[in-house]
This record gives structure tokens, sequence and C-alpha cells, in this order.
């Protein structure tokens, strides 16, 4: 692979849903080609933020060099469009080594930015923010999405009802702007040099193991400390509104805190949760035409060799 000249290198990317083993795969990967990981997990880029992300240990590194964990603030609105610019910079310290970069994450989002750049937005508008997120609390999702479908009909029609997260980036470009973000999309940038080197490579469990995998996982994280980790981090002053504390298990501790639920739902809450979201994120990577789908989990041999199938002789 140190052969060959930058913008000849393949850029793989492991993706799948969460608990499906894409770091093990990632690494194994990384050591054969001669690689260095970037993370698009949004939920692994923020400092103190560890109980209940998965993030990579040392060991679980096996040497390899990983870049974009670990170095958010968890007060900072970090966007998809941020992390793109900062893997763009990634991509090009690590081709100019002469190392092969490896893509591993679940946030579909993220790496879709990367591929296909948005259009110019707005900074995000906190007090807007948290009254939207304040409606969301007290009417709902669908309720937001009944907004958008006054205000922006072709958006609201691209997006499912429940998906707040996006609904909600609709409204906020629209109040502060006053345009539709269905009429502004066609204003993204051009796509980078190297997408058309990207390989996708996408992880798929069995779903009835996945999601043993996932209850155990959700059961360990609020046994090694998840609640702890969210008392301290709230004691810092970080609101439960932020996207840190938005995430997957820290927003059902949040809830726990407040006394809006036991400790007990909290646990089954944050399974069920994350039982959903890998669903999405299974059906999110099914839009993505050119991916390699690898069924089984990414520690399986026979994953690695079909991986190795795809990869040798052409890219090795």
């Amino acid at each position: 692979m140190a052969s060959r000249a930058i913008g000849e290198r393949p850029i793989y990317v492991i993706a799948g849903p969460t608990a499906s083993g894409k770091t093990a795969l990632a690494v194994r990967l990384a050591r054969e080609v001669g690689g260095e990981v970037v993370n698009f997990d949004s939920v692994q880029i923020y400092r103190e933020i560890s109980a209940a992300t998965a993030k990579p240990t040392k060991d679980e590194m096996k040497g390899i060099p990983h870049h974009l964990i670990d170095y958010v603030d968890p007060r900072r609105n970090y966007t998809a469009a941020d992390w793109a610019a900062d893997a763009l910079k990634k991509i090009a310290e690590i081709e100019a080594r002469g190392n092969t970069v490896v893509l591993a994450g679940g946030t579909g989002f993220y790496l879709r930015t990367l591929m296909r750049p948005l259009f110019e937005s707005p900074k995000t508008d906190e007090t807007l923010r948290r009254r939207l997120r304040n409606i969301k609390e007290k009417r709902g999702a669908v309720h937001l999405y009944q907004m958008l479908v006054r205000v922006d009909p072709a958006a609201a029609a691209s997006l499912p009802e429940k998906d707040h997260v996006r609904v909600m980036r609709a409204l906020e470009v629209f109040f502060q702007t006053g345009e539709r973000i269905s009429e502004i999309r066609g204003r993204r940038a051009q796509p980078p040099d190297f997408a058309e080197r990207m390989k996708i490579f996408v992880l798929e469990p069995p779903r009835d193991k996945l999601y043993e995998k996932i209850n155990r996982r959700a059961e360990m994280h609020f046994a090694k400390g998840l609640v702890e980790e969210v008392e301290h981090l709230r004691r810092q002053g970080i609101a439960d509104d932020t996207n840190a504390l938005g995430a997957h298990g820290y927003r059902r501790v949040c809830e726990y805190l407040r006394g809006e639920r036991s400790l007990e739902s909290a646990v089954e809450k944050t399974q069920q949760d994350v039982r959903n979201y890998a669903k999405r994120q299974l059906t999110w990577f099914r839009r993505e035409e050119k991916a390699v789908w690898l069924k089984g989990f990414g520690d399986e041999d026979s994953v690695w060799e079909k991986i190795i199938n795809e990869i040798v002789p052409n890219d090795v």
C-alpha cells in the first residue's frame, strides 16, 4: 500500500450498528494495510463522555493511531459539518504520511456529510434551539414535524416525522433565515476528490444476537458508573439539553436524576433506545448503493475473510 501515490490509495470505511464490532475490524484492517483509524461516531468525539460510549481502549487500539476521539468539549454544539471539516484535515495528514485511512463508526450522517458536503447554513441559535427542544419535550416530536409541514412541506416530506434532530435543524434554518431548507440544499459544495476512492463495508450481525449484546452492554454501562458520570458532568455545568447529554443512555440518566423515571426504567428505556437506534443505523447504510455488506460481527473470521477477498489483490 505504501508504494501507491497519494490520490490512488483506497479509503476504507467500516460502518454498522452499535455493538457490531466495528473497532475490532477497523483495527485489524488498519494493521493489514498500514492504516490509521478516523472515528465517525458522534458520541465518542466528546471529552469526559465515556461510560456509555464504547470508546476503544489502548489495548483495543493495538498500537494503531486513532483520530477524532475524545477531543470535543461536551458543552460545544459540534455539528456534522464540523466533524467533516476535521476529518478532511486528518485524512490529508494521514495520506501525506503515506498511510491508509480507515474510517470507523456508526453515525451515517457524519459519513454522508463527508462524502456529499452540506450547504452553507447559519450557526445554531442556542436560544431558538432551547425553545424547540422545550416544544419537543412538552408536545412531542410529531408536533415539531407538523410545524415543519406548515413552513417547509418539501423538507417535511423527505424526513420521518420522528426524526426530531433533522426536523429541528430544518426549523432552525427557516426561523433564522426565512429560507426553506428544501430550497437551499442545492448549494452544496463539491464532493471531496477522494470520495470515489472510498470503499464502504457495513457489518450486519444477526439481529437477535446484536440485541442481546446491546442489552448486556447497557447493563454494564450502568454497573460501571454511568449515573455517577452524568452526575459529575452536571456538576461541571453541562446542561441536560446539550448534544452530549442527549446521547443514548445519558438522556435517560438525566431523566432519572430529575425524578422522571426509576433507575430500572432508565436501564430498560436505554436498551430500547439503543436497539431502535441500531435498526435505524442499518436502514441508513442501506442507502449507500456501493456498500459491501458483511454478515456477522467484526471479530468473526468469516467477516475478515470476506473483507480480505474484497481488497486483495487490487488494493494491497
